[in-house]
């Protein structure tokens, strides 16, 4: 059956401004664009956009869903305004969690507290005896009371682990802070087994994608194999969930650690809705967490350049590992001590003719970096929402200086590297407009405050390009993907206003009012 979509603006994304009067979808792909005069003859259904426009499957290049939908349903400690706030929420969370069960908390910020002070171990030991487990928002420290800890093995006089650090207050005893590596040996800790955890796993995954769908998302690139015991947890969950419920796209990233297992098990995927990806590589931490490693120290740290993962040679053996494989990188490289570790790595190692390896974040360059980057086979996963959510606190942590080539996607992309664009979900927002709406103005929404770094603002066609061709061009599958042309999926992500009319404080009125994945409607408000 052909199905024919009509009534409102039709955005290809070929060029700015390109528009078409009709789409003819068949078998989910696009088989004829144009005229609605030219096509209605050869349609048996209609689609009525009812004066809503019409752009390729916006799709987030970097999440982790999973997380994302564990998210939905624990302690969110995002919108805390002081340690004491914090503290309050969780005591009342205290109250409704089995004493049997862990406490997790999600998002805690003390860059936005009024005091910037993070709560003790020995204030969460005072709210409860049973393991409590705050995640930072960005997912590189945790806090954790005595239990959590205990189950972890740390205790006063463990060492911390290659990569990672175990916090201590200026009595040299633990405070409950846990970052990078350390968080391992916790979160390696929390019961991950069985058919009722998988089970879990899958409420968290359909609230999860439905979440995505009703924001106009037709896929996301995901990381989620090495957090939920042995991989084939959460890949069974998504199994599940993309094959019997959903029609949506996944592309799973697949972390070091579980990398080599995967590729000798023989995995099969239901492409092209779950589809393997590249093998991911954490090289640093976050800025916020002052884990991110830096060339010189951190400007309000003097004695602390982060820190790097890996050693030289242990990133080396893992981009020769990806290799060995014939498979692409895709690197978490937030400071830019990592990015010139992996870039060397790169640069010694090529991957293959005709794949790309993902360079993820990128926060922190400097002009040879970027000058070597344009030179790789390499797609940039910038997120834009981690302006809006860093400064302006970034300024006192990297000093003026460092700041021409921090976040600076619109020298990436004048450079001729492509960039695809996401939210690192549950980092940031998962809404797709929220991002965009980032990179055109550089500030926090309705915020009187001037643009962070004006002269690395996106126009809206670049910022929501990256949202539909980049990332389809972080997978190789822009000949398929991230456009609206004959021999392309039939993905559509449809909104009640013209995201390029008005202000961009309109822009953000948009709601998705239905998403389309391979022809069929799979979210309608």
């Amino acid at each position: 059956m052909k199905e024919l979509w009509y009534g409102g603006p039709i955005y290809t994304m070929v060029q700015e401004n390109e528009m078409v009067e009709a789409v003819l979808v068949e078998n989910g792909k696009i088989v004829e664009i144009g005229s609605i005069d030219k096509l209605k003859m050869k349609a048996d259904a209609f689609g009525d956009l009812e004066g809503a426009a019409m752009y390729p499957g916006f799709v987030d290049s970097h999440l982790h869903i999973l997380f994302h939908g564990e998210k939905l349903i624990r302690l969110d400690l995002s919108k805390a305004a002081s340690a004491e706030e914090m503290l309050a929420m969780v005591r009342d969370a205290a109250k409704n969690t089995p004493s049997d069960k862990w406490l997790f908390g999600e998002g805690w910020n003390e860059n936005n507290f009024s005091d910037k002070r993070i709560p003790t171990m020995q204030e969460l030991d005072a709210i409860r005896t049973a393991p409590i487990l705050l995640t930072r928002v960005c997912h590189h420290v945790i806090l954790g009371n005595s239990a959590a800890l205990q189950a972890g093995g740390i205790q006063e006089d463990t060492e911390s682990p290659a990569g990672g650090k175990i916090g201590r207050d200026h009595q040299m005893k633990l405070n409950g802070l846990l970052y990078e590596q350390a968080c391992n040996m916790v979160t390696n800790a929390i019961p991950r087994e069985g058919e009722a955890y998988i089970q879990d796993l899958v409420g968290s995954l359909n609230l999860a994608i439905d979440d995505m769908l009703s924001k106009g998302l037709t896929g996301g690139h995901t990381e989620d194999m090495s957090y939920f015991g042995v991989f084939t947890n959460p890949l069974t969950a998504y199994e599940r969930v993309i094959g019997e419920k959903h029609h949506f796209r996944v592309n799973l990233l697949r972390h070091h650690t579980v990398f080599e297992e995967m590729m000798k098990a023989d995995l099969s995927f239901d492409e092209p809705f779950i589809e393997p990806g590249a093998m991911k590589i954490f090289a640093d931490g976050s800025l916020g967490g002052a884990t991110a490693a830096l060339i010189e120290p951190y400007s309000d740290q003097p004695s602390n350049k982060g820190l790097l993962i890996h050693t030289d040679d242990q990133l080396e053996e893992l981009v020769k590992l990806a290799r060995k494989y014939n498979e692409a990188i895709a690197v978490h490289m937030i400071g830019d001590a990592a990015a010139e570790q992996v870039v060397k790595a790169i640069e010694k190692y090529p991957i293959t003719k005709g794949k790309r390896d993902r360079l993820i974040h990128c926060c922190v360059l400097n002009e040879d970096l970027l000058n070597r980057m344009t030179k790789l086979p390499a797609v940039i996963d910038i997120q834009p929402a981690f302006v809006s959510s860093d400064f302006p606190w970034v300024r006192e942590r990297l000093g003026e200086a460092r700041l021409e080539y921090a976040y600076a996607w619109k020298k990436m992309l004048d450079s001729g590297m492509m960039c695809a664009a996401g939210t690192d979900a549950p980092i940031e927002d998962i809404n797709p407009i929220a991002s965009i709406y980032a990179a055109v103005e550089r500030k926090k929404p309705f915020s009187d405050n001037e643009s962070y770094l004006p002269e690395e603002k996106l126009t809206r066609f670049e910022a929501i390009r990256a949202y539909t061709y980049g990332s389809a061009q972080a997978i190789g599958k822009e000949d398929v993907r991230g456009l609206i042309q004959p021999g392309y999926d039939a993905d559509f992500s449809i909104f009640n206003r013209d995201l390029f009319d008005g202000t961009s404080e309109d822009m953000l009125q948009a709601k998705a009012v239905k998403t389309v994945v391979a022809g069929r409607i799979v979210f309608e408000l």
